[in-house]
């Protein structure tokens, strides 16, 4: 008979070699798996990551502005309106005073029956003439309430009109308020996917930034345009708003600023445009609406406002040879740059 013999159990030492090494090529299969994730994002990543991020913040300081400017103008208005209601109030008061003096004038000429008094008078052409003047107080009285009534109305629609002002007001403060913390939420993450970078793949960025710029500003002020020509000028108060922001050239983008020390996209051309004697709105989106539309990039002109994102939330001013002057960011300067750096919408010649 054949013998049937039990197979041969691993032993113990065996076993834990066997498990050990399950274990340890489970282990470098997940690392292998998680490697990617956990791997550190390159300079170019991290640039495009922070160049959306300020895209984002942008478009936040845009609305940040309008909000702003709505502040301003509802602040005035309600002033205006607080004032014209503390007037009204003294003039309802100085009305009121002169109706009580000519009720107290009534009382003390009128207490008699008239036909009696007259009847009783000594003197009937003294009293004749007491009773023409207390028609004409009853006259006065009566015109003088029809005023106190009208002021009354007038006194309570401006009343109603400062307190709907004032609720607007206070909405548009809560407004300002959320986008400001929008902006600064949106510029903390982009800074701190730049201090991820090392010292010098940061210096490496701006370095590159810098060679740009200059090479736009060579393009702007020394080629000539498309047509070989001398790139088109703007005239008047445009030629004059281009040339101050020419002035302010290196000035540092600080959103919702106008000026004169630092900017935002919108701060500069408004700022510039006030230097030049002339008011336009304050954001870009406003100032996208203001002046004619320029369609095509070879009709634009030097000092002509460039309008970019389908939002309209960024604006330059053109500067010649496919080139805008312009506030571009937070971190960054008034400098010279490609116009096709931004997607273009149109342009607007004040």
């Amino acid at each position: 008979m054949a013998s049937h013999r039990r197979p041969k159990q691993p032993g113990r030492a065996r076993v834990t070699v066997l498990t050990a090494t399950a274990a340890a090529a489970v282990a470098l299969t997940s690392q292998a798996a998680n490697a990617a994730p956990n791997e550190k994002p390159s300079k170019d990543e991290v640039k495009s990551k922070v160049d959306k991020l300020y895209e984002e913040a942008e478009k936040a300081t845009e609305k940040y502005n309008g909000a702003k400017e709505k502040q301003q103008k509802l602040e005035k208005q309600v002033d205006t309106l607080q004032d014209k209601v503390a007037r009204g109030q003294d003039d309802l008061n100085e009305l009121r005073s002169g109706l009580g003096s000519l009720a107290s004038a009534q009382y003390r000429s009128g207490g008699i029956d008239p036909s009696l008094q007259l009847f009783l008078s000594s003197d009937p052409d003294n009293y004749l003439d007491k009773a023409s003047a207390l028609d004409q107080l009853s006259s006065k009285q009566a015109e003088a309430l029809k005023k106190i009534q009208s002021k009354q109305r007038t006194l309570a629609q401006q009343r109603k009109e400062a307190a709907d002002k004032l609720g607007d007001l206070a909405t548009t403060r809560a407004e300002l308020g959320k986008k400001k913390k929008e902006v600064q939420g949106k510029l903390g993450e982009a800074q701190r996917l730049l201090n991820s970078l090392s010292a010098a793949e940061r210096a490496a960025l701006k370095a590159k930034e810098d060679r740009a710029s200059r090479d736009s500003e060579r393009q702007a002020l020394d080629k000539p345009d498309s047509k070989g020509g001398a790139p088109a000028k703007g005239s008047g108060r445009a030629a004059s708003a281009y040339a101050a922001a020419q002035s302010k050239i290196g000035s540092p983008y600080v959103y919702g600023a106008t000026g004169p020390s630092s900017f935002d996209c919108s701060g500069l051309t408004s700022w510039a445009y006030a230097q030049a004697g002339m008011d336009i709105p304050r954001t870009s989106q406003a100032q996208a609406n203001y002046g004619t539309r320029i369609a095509s990039q070879s009709d634009l002109r030097v000092g002509d406002l460039v309008i970019f994102y389908g939002d309209l939330h960024h604006v330059g001013f053109y500067a010649g040879n496919g080139q805008v002057l312009h506030a571009p960011r937070t971190g960054t300067v008034v400098r010279y740059e490609s116009i096709n750096n931004m997607p273009f919408q149109f342009g607007v010649r004040i």
